[in-house]
């Protein structure tokens, strides 16, 4: 007798109900390619430069256009965190290296570093470059090696910390997709 439960889900072939019939999604194409999305903007937060909240958007968007679900509430939701995502990822060095005393010409030229060794180094290079270049430029500014290693050091953790909460944004998109979808 051939098999007739072939390349059905185990749940399908197991009970003869459909995975739509017990409550779970169905795994279609767009939720494939929202999840995905999701996903990836959660791995881009390490990378600095890149706005994993607008790529974990995207995901949300994509699937709200492909099938009409989430809701719309929902969706404003997932935009407004997304748009918070990606504020923290474009302001949170440059936030963090004025609070820390840092002169507005070192924060811009602290950006310039950062993105030029990122494309040499990485995420590491970035926070290298930043870390160096406020340290450099505060020591020359004010000739005390104490500030200027306050204001990297401040710089840097406010870096760090940013990326932390952009994980934390992006993870609880993921998180809340999957229990709305």
């Amino acid at each position: 007798m051939p098999r007739t439960d072939i390349g059905r889900w185990p749940l399908e072939a197991a009970t003869g109900r459909t995975v739509a019939a017990v409550g779970l999604p169905e795994v279609s194409g767009p939720f494939v390619v929202a999840v995905g999305l999701l996903i990836a903007g959660v791995v881009l937060c390490f990378v600095p430069l890149v706005p994993g909240g607008a790529v974990s958007t995207l995901g949300v968007g994509y699937y709200w256009v492909t099938t009409g679900q989430p809701g719309t509430v929902a969706l404003v939701g997932f935009v407004c965190l997304g748009a918070l995502t990606v504020a923290f990822d474009l302001l949170g060095g440059a936030v963090s290296a004025r609070v820390g005393g840092a002169s507005t010409r070192t924060t811009a030229v602290a950006a310039a570093a950062a993105a030029a060794l990122l494309l040499v180094l990485g995420p590491i290079g970035a926070l290298l470059g930043v870390v160096g270049a406020v340290f450099a430029l505060e020591y020359r500014r004010h000739g005390d090696v104490r500030r200027g290693t306050r204001t990297a050091a401040v710089t840097a953790a406010g870096m760090l910390g940013s990326t932390a909460i952009q994980l934390l944004l992006t993870l609880s998109m993921l998180v809340g997709f999957l229990l709305i979808v």
